[in-house]
């Protein structure tokens, strides 16, 4: 009897596919990719001897391991999954770009001038070498990070920022957060990354603002206290050793100004 392929076996398998990449892309870099290897090896293992060679007995016995390994995965990569969700749940997802089009709202998108505000003071603080960090929220709110720092709502303004990030300014540590065209939040504390990819030349300011990018859709300005240079962190990736006009033009494709 011949193997029968339909066109939706081969969905099925680009789908999983494409769910394994995205998984394996979330946690490279990351401790958990050996976890998430060693799992995904013996996965192939249990589906090679339940449904391809059919041994009953070893077969069974997996059966068992996977069934309660499902709890034990929840626990295991409970930061992770929550990230995945995110992502699905993001606004860069095509099926969340879908319906955000029909049912759109008026977002509160920082625009030029204030864009302008941030890439001055950053200027200005990589001149000097003051030490900074800044987070602008986009899809996924921010709420649960700006409580661990003090509330302020303030305008969005390059002399506010440099103020509060001198050094000795009673607020210039930890980071700062800007929503809804606001600077909501100061000296919050962030998620700091375990990525073994971090180069050792970069500090706690940039390991928490890549932290935050990973488990968040927001963006983070880093201003390094030693070096004087800025970066910028998303999608748990970093922009290094960026001029102000790069993060000028940075910004404002990314947070679509004008729409």
């Amino acid at each position: 009897m011949g193997f029968d392929f339909r066109l939706v076996d081969a969905i099925d398998i680009v789908l999983v596919a494409y769910l394994l990449y995205k998984i394996y892309k979330m946690l490279n870099g990351t401790t958990a990719i050996r976890v998430f290897l060693g799992i995904l090896t013996f996965v192939v293992a249990w589906l090679v001897v339940s449904f391809i060679i059919q041994m009953p007995l070893l077969g069974a016995i997996m059966n068992q391991i996977v069934n309660v390994g499902v709890i034990a995965l929840i626990v295991l990569f409970q930061e992770e999954i929550r990230q995945f969700l995110t992502m699905l749940g993001s606004r860069n997802n095509i099926v969340m770009r879908t319906f955000g089009a029909i049912f759109s709202q008026q977002k509160k998108e920082i625009v030029d001038s204030e864009i302008m505000q941030i890439v001055i003071a950053c200027k200005n603080m990589a001149k000097e070498k003051v030490g900074a960090l800044i987070v602008i929220q986009r899809e996924v709110e921010l709420q649960n990070i700006a409580i661990t720092g003090d509330t302020i709502n303030a305008d969005i303004n390059s002399r506010l920022i440099e103020n509060i990030f001198f050094k000795n300014s009673p607020l210039h540590d930890g980071a700062m957060i800007i929503s809804n065209k606001k600077i909501t939040a100061v000296g919050c504390i962030l998620p700091v990354t375990h990525s073994l990819d971090v180069p050792k030349s970069l500090g706690l300011r940039h390991r928490a603002g890549l932290g935050i990018s990973e488990k968040t859709d927001a963006q983070a300005i880093i201003v390094s206290e030693e070096t004087g240079r800025i970066s910028l962190a998303e999608k748990g990736q970093f922009r290094l050793n960026l001029t102000p006009e790069d993060l000028e033009v940075i910004l404002s494709k990314s947070l679509n100004v004008g729409k």
